[in-house]
């Protein structure tokens, strides 16, 4: 919105709009965001991570928890993916790593400075704000998850927690801890490094999460 004083001092009216879809939303992202360094480290954003980035802003948009007349900016998307990117730089430096990959137990950071970004309609004392964007997360993790995992291929990897397998994951974890036993379960580690990017562990193991929350937000694994 154009304030009235403003707005008369200009000869015509331009209407604005947000992008359309996410990979116009991402493309704006990877142009505008500057993104957290550290001599000798690489720093790595997996698409799965992008994309749910890009799809908690468009599910902000469409929210009825959110007040659409306030908007929901690109520049929550950019915000979001570099706090997602320094997330896992912080790990990376605390644990020694080669590499630092952006997991979804990373998501957690990006509460507050989305919360601080919206105008929530019905948070309060029966809705926190926090509980309103980790529902906008986790929806946004499902949505990319049913876009690009089809869940025929991954019937042997419920198949084996139905038979007992149980598996911990931590934003403090070493991506190598991920990797313990991962050929014990069939068809884990060929689904992964579909997603993965790449075969180094901090890849494999951001994608062994999404998966796991993946298959979760579906109903599939307790």
């Amino acid at each position: 919105r154009i304030i009235t004083p403003l707005k008369d001092r200009y000869a015509a009216q331009v209407r604005t709009h947000y992008p359309a879809t996410r990979e116009l939303e991402l493309r704006i992202v990877r142009q505008e965001a500057r993104m957290p360094e550290a001599p000798g480290l690489a720093v790595f954003v997996p698409g799965f991570m992008a994309d749910i980035v890009g799809e908690l802003t468009l599910q902000a948009r469409s929210s009825p928890d959110v007040n659409q007349a306030s908007g929901v900016s690109v520049r929550m998307s950019i915000a979001n993916y570099e706090t997602l990117a320094a997330n896992a730089l912080r790990r990376a430096l605390a644990l020694g790593e080669r590499e630092a990959v952006p997991r979804i137990t990373d998501l957690e950071a990006l509460v507050t400075g989305t919360s601080g970004k919206l105008e929530l309609e019905y948070a309060g004392e029966e809705r926190a704000e926090g509980a309103v964007v980790r529902g906008l997360v986790s929806r946004s993790i499902r949505g990319v998850f049913d876009a690009i995992v089809p869940l025929e291929g991954m019937a042997s990897v419920v198949d084996s927690f139905q038979q007992g397998w149980k598996v911990e994951v931590a934003a403090d974890m070493r991506a190598t801890d991920y990797l313990d036993g991962l050929d014990e379960i069939p068809g884990l580690r060929e689904a992964a490094a579909l997603l993965a990017g790449g075969d180094s562990p901090e890849r494999l193991a951001a994608a062994i999460e999404f998966l796991l929350e993946g298959l979760h937000l579906s109903n599939r694994l307790n």
